[in-house]
């Protein structure tokens, strides 16, 4: 039967700015949060991995549909780093999202027609400086600053990663993002497609961030901060395979 969440079209964007606060803490933490046709996608096999992705597109709307017909909206997302084996053998690299907040109704109402996501709408704040940024959501109990540029930005003091480099593999949005009816054992997979893809550092300042504290993460440290900047970006119609366990 037909599923109108499976995402039965392409959609395209534009990401004006892409931030990625990623957060680190031992694998058991996540192990219940995702379904069972996952992995989570580790790094020394000891750390685990959840995203807090904040988006700002730009004329969003199914692909191939011109500009005008777009909607611009800030996306957040809450996201665990994870990997699928699909029936071809190949392991993907990707995030399953645990939750989605955006600041406009329109957005939840079609997002949730068209997606799994289960979109919530919030209040959401932008103020952007020459060197930082910032976004507040009262209502999502969100306050995090972060500052860029060209001076050194050194890594959060207690992140897992030596360097950048390493932290970069973790900087998100990944290739895939997967849901799972666990009913039908039907794995459904989103593939994203970028252009002019480079993060760059970002210094945290603040990071409050009610979702992580209302989950009860026992010891989540902050692990890296990424931004990228006008980003072409379309997500492929969605793909579903059944899991063979």
């Amino acid at each position: 039967m037909f599923d109108l969440k499976n995402h039965p079209f392409a959609v395209e964007t534009y990401f004006e700015n892409s931030i990625v606060i990623t957060y680190a803490m031992a694998k058991e933490e996540l192990e219940t949060l995702i379904p069972e046709c996952l992995e989570l996608d580790t790094f020394e096999d000891k750390w685990a991995f959840v995203a807090v992705a904040m988006v700002q597109t730009q004329s969003l709307r199914p692909k191939g549909f011109p500009n005008f017909m777009g909607n611009d909206f800030f996306l957040i997302g809450y996201r665990v780093f994870v990997r699928y084996t699909d029936l071809r053998g190949r392991r993907l690299r990707g995030l399953y999202i645990l939750k989605s907040e955006t600041n406009k109704t329109k957005m939840s109402f079609f997002g949730n027609i068209f997606t799994h996501y289960n979109y919530t709408t919030t209040d959401i704040d932008i103020e952007k400086g020459t060197s930082s940024i910032s976004v507040y959501s009262k209502k999502s109990d969100l306050d995090v600053e972060l500052g860029f540029g060209d001076f050194d930005i050194d890594l959060p003091i207690d992140s897992p990663f030596q360097n950048w480099k390493q932290a970069r593999r973790f900087a998100g949005p990944l290739p895939f993002t997967f849901t799972y009816d666990q009913k039908k054992k039907e794995v459904l997979i989103i593939e994203g497609v970028r252009q002019n893809w480079k993060p760059h550092p970002l210094s945290v300042q603040k990071a409050n961030i009610g979702f992580m504290k209302d989950k009860g993460f026992k010891k989540a440290v902050l692990a890296n901060a990424f931004k990228v900047s006008n980003v072409p970006y379309y997500w492929k119609k969605g793909r579903i395979e059944k899991w063979k366990n």
